[in-house]
């Protein structure tokens, strides 16, 4: 019988052939490759435009913006959402205003970024630094929160200080909660740095398709939409790898 991890591995290449298979179909039947470009035509045109150092460098402009916003939305949402999830009354300052500000969409954001950094890569490092914090501090707040009593209450009978508790009862315990955040806070951030180039940025992949577009060049469009995803997966996979790592006993 096959293990897990083979079965996993199958069931995900055969998902992504079945992708395939009906993106294919869909571009045959559809008969204008320039409108709806097939898998085969966009994959020649990705080695194309990975011969170009252009592409290369908004590949990296890109992943540069999303590591800075990520970085910085992690320290801060990890951080926060542990002090806050420990202090009830801190919580009750700072939860009300992040429930208000938390459904805003990044990209509503846009327009304030440039005001305040102009057109670079600030703006768009904000707007990933935005996108990830609340994800990655609610998950975090509530992984906090849902710790086992019985754990802490263990852990003070024999004799823990309140440091000890937190470094290895808290936070050892809401590290699956803390993950689920780092996982959706790092998609949500890779979807703002893609919009917040679009509109305010002169490289990276949402500068690349947004000038692909004006020149109705949808093959190379589709194309950035694949790289996109593609850097997206492997970047979720590095962060689940990293995540077996630290809670190897967690298999969520």
């Amino acid at each position: 019988m096959l293990n897990f991890p083979i079965k996993r591995n199958f069931s995900y290449a055969a998902s992504i052939f079945g992708l395939l298979f009906v993106w294919q179909a869909a571009s045959m039947v559809y008969h204008n490759y320039e409108l709806f470009p097939s898998p085969v035509s966009v994959f020649l045109q990705l080695i194309q435009l990975f011969s170009y150092q252009n592409y290369i460098t908004d590949v990296i402009a890109s992943l540069k913006r999303v590591v800075a916003g990520f970085f910085l939305a992690g320290i801060m949402g990890v951080s926060l959402g542990i002090i806050t999830g420990i202090n009830r009354r801190l919580s009750y300052i700072v939860k009300p205003i992040i429930e208000l500000l938390r459904p805003i969409p990044p990209i509503a954001w846009i327009p304030i970024a440039i005001l305040l950094f102009g057109l670079g890569d600030l703006p768009a490092i904000f707007l990933v630094f935005l996108g990830a914090f609340f994800p990655i501090f609610s998950n975090t707040y509530l992984g906090v929160t849902h710790v086992d009593g019985r754990y802490i209450k263990a852990a003070y009978s024999l004799g823990a200080t309140m440091k000890e508790i937190v470094l290895h009862v808290l936070i050892p315990s809401s590290l699956p909660s803390i993950f689920i955040g780092l996982k959706v806070g790092l998609g949500v951030g890779w979807m703002a740095v893609i919009a917040a180039e679009m509109v305010g940025a002169q490289s990276g992949l949402g500068y690349s398709i947004q000038m692909n577009r004006l020149l109705l060049d949808i093959n190379k469009v589709v194309s950035g939409m694949v790289t996109i995803g593609v850097i997206g997966a492997l970047l979720n996979l590095l962060l689940d790898e990293e995540r077996r790592k630290l809670i190897p006993w967690n298999h969520t």
